[in-house]
């Protein structure tokens, strides 16, 4: 049991923020593919009549989440995250992207476990994917938290917001970032942690902490995390990354294939900018080693060592 507060699971404390608003508003549902949680106890006792464990199904998932948000519900839909976004694709596109662009459809799709963060089980619980496909999908908004109180903060957002929307939760316990920030602007999507004067680490989910060690360590390394994948207002992150010479990606995701490193090559590109960019993440290959989440980081060079060498090579 962990006893330090300021390191919490992302799904725990959303589910808390759920369960409150459970309380208070009948529209709200809560749908599990036979996936629970700590937290979870207490949500499924209190209002059973709104929670519904659709079994091993998450296809099924999503088409029941759609009907009640056709209903005027407000639907959060929890699953792991690789079977969420892959087994049920199709259901995602047809019933919520589509839907989405004719009807207001508030379904919130939980994936846990985005990344390596279920590293021992091996690639068929990696999520390296999800990044690229969800954010493919038109009307979809991807939400890729770096911490849980920005998880707990979205939570506002997600209730008010009425379009799908995927959050990729990590499947592990987190250590805390914004807890010195203020009101955060969900649809800027992005906050700039560290400022710095010529080379910028561009991070998203977990990588982030990493991220913040190595700006930390380099002086003169800013840090951005980009927290919101699908929208962002791409005008006023450029605005941010202008004053760059040098921009490093760093995702738990393969690279070159639409994640965040393709999301910054595009604001990039579109500015005509002449700012250098350096792409780290997973090569176009499944991670088939086992061991901890260091372990796997080192092989693919996103470890702390690995990010450090890249910024004092790609640098100067």
């Amino acid at each position: 049991m962990n006893s330090d507060p300021t390191i919490k699971t992302m799904r725990d404390v959303l589910i808390e923020a759920i369960y409150k608003k459970m309380a208070l508003d009948e529209r709200v549902f809560f749908l599990s593919a036979d996936f629970g949680a700590p937290a979870l106890d207490k949500l499924r006792k209190d209002f059973g009549d709104r929670f519904i464990n659709v079994g091993i199904a998450e296809q099924n998932l999503v088409n029941i989440a759609t009907g009640l948000a056709l209903e005027d519900c407000i639907v959060y839909a929890y699953a792991i995250a690789p079977f969420l976004t892959m087994r049920a694709y199709e259901q995602i596109r047809l019933s919520l992207s589509i839907s989405a662009q004719v009807k207001p459809v508030n379904v919130n799709l939980i994936g846990v476990g985005g990344g390596l963060s279920y590293d021992v089980a091996g690639p068929t619980h990696h999520c390296l994917e999800d990044i690229s496909l969800m954010r493919l999908l038109p009307n979809m908004t991807v939400f890729s938290p770096s911490d849980w109180k920005l998880a707990e903060n979205f939570f506002d957002y997600s209730f008010d917001k009425k379009t799908p929307k995927y959050f990729r939760l990590d499947g592990k316990p987190v250590s805390l970032i914004y807890d010195k920030v203020g009101d955060l602007d969900f649809e800027k999507g992005f906050y700039e942690l560290v400022n710095g004067d010529r080379t910028c680490l561009v991070s998203t989910g977990y990588l982030t902490h990493r991220a913040l060690k190595a700006a930390k360590e380099t002086p003169g390394v800013g840090l951005i995390d980009v927290f919101m994948l699908k929208p962002l207002d791409e005008k006023r992150l450029f605005e941010t990354l202008k004053k760059y010479a040098n921009v490093i990606t760093l995702e738990e995701a393969f690279v070159n294939n639409g994640g965040l490193d393709c999301l910054i090559s595009k604001i990039l590109s579109d500015n005509q900018s002449g700012i250098k960019l350096k792409r780290l993440g997973v090569n176009d290959k499944h991670v088939f080693e086992l061991g901890s989440r260091n372990y796997l980081h080192m092989l693919n060079n996103l470890d702390d060592e690995s990010i450090i060498k890249t910024i004092k090579e790609f640098s100067f």
